[in-house]
């Protein structure tokens, strides 16, 4: 095993959750002492022509690499927002090749951490249109005011919508299957689209309505079924239907 790479872990769900789009999905804790039950998931995404995407928001362990594999090499590790970070060097550091794309503030978080890595690219410091290669088979819109500095990214073949922390679908079920930690919230019980909770919460983490608004309508616009976010249970139907609830204080 390379060392770059973690042993396997008993509580991860790998999960092909439709063709050539793979999740690897387990329980991540949040807030004192990480014991709200937030869960935590990684994406990789086949392209036509081989080339892999990975949002990178779990351990490389070996059956994920395995995984990951052989799907084809991967081209480009993804942090989709400026939290959704702690794994990507480890992932580049067993991927050399790939481009590490992220977000503003990305490149100094990793120099404080006094962590050597090559950013390639980060929304919001780019000129606006910037490509990064990937984008005739995944969209993405930048949330420049999101509080974390999100991006929603669309993979147009299987219209489906990734996200991390621009939509939550708590209870975690998947990715608290295969452990003995029970996924409900503690009093809340939910976070999700049909709550009116997630909408509240979604317009206080937009510092600038008006960009959230712009970047709200440009997602709501895409062609998209399924949204598969880092903490919730990934909503397979309905996804554009969820996206207009959660999101219906900037679209109205």
């Amino acid at each position: 095993m390379s060392q770059n790479v973690s042993a396997n872990l008993s509580d991860l769900v790998i999960r092909e959750v439709t063709s050539g789009v793979w999740t690897f999905s387990r329980p991540f804790g949040r807030g004192p002492l990480g014991l709200l039950p937030w869960g935590g998931r990684s994406t990789a995404i086949k392209l036509s022509n081989n080339d892999v995407w990975v949002l990178a928001s779990t351990p490389l362990t070996e059956d994920t690499k395995s995984t990951i594999d052989a799907l084809g090499a991967v081209k480009w590790i993804v942090a989709a927002d400026i939290v959704h970070h702690i794994f990507i060097g480890q992932y580049k550091r067993e991927y050399p090749e790939a481009k590490v794309i992220g977000v503003e503030g990305l490149r100094d978080k990793k120099k404080k951490n006094k962590e050597e890595l090559m950013i390639d690219g980060e929304y919001g410091v780019d000129s606006p249109g910037t490509l990064y290669g990937f984008e005739d088979e995944i969209k993405a819109c930048y949330f420049s005011g999101f509080e974390n500095k999100d991006i929603a990214f669309l993979h147009i073949a299987t219209k489906t919508l990734i996200v991390a922390d621009l939509l939550f679908n708590l209870p975690g079920t998947e990715q608290y299957s295969k452990s003995k930690v029970s996924p409900k919230l503690p009093i809340i019980g939910k976070l999700n689209p049909e709550g009116g909770l997630l909408r509240r919460l979604l317009w206080t983490l937009g510092n600038d309505k008006d960009a959230m608004r712009r970047d709200a309508k440009t997602v709501q616009e895409w062609g998209f079924e399924r949204i598969i976010m880092c903490h919730g249970d990934v909503i397979e139907t309905g996804g554009k239907r969820a996206w207009g609830e959660a999101y219906s204080k900037y679209l109205s």
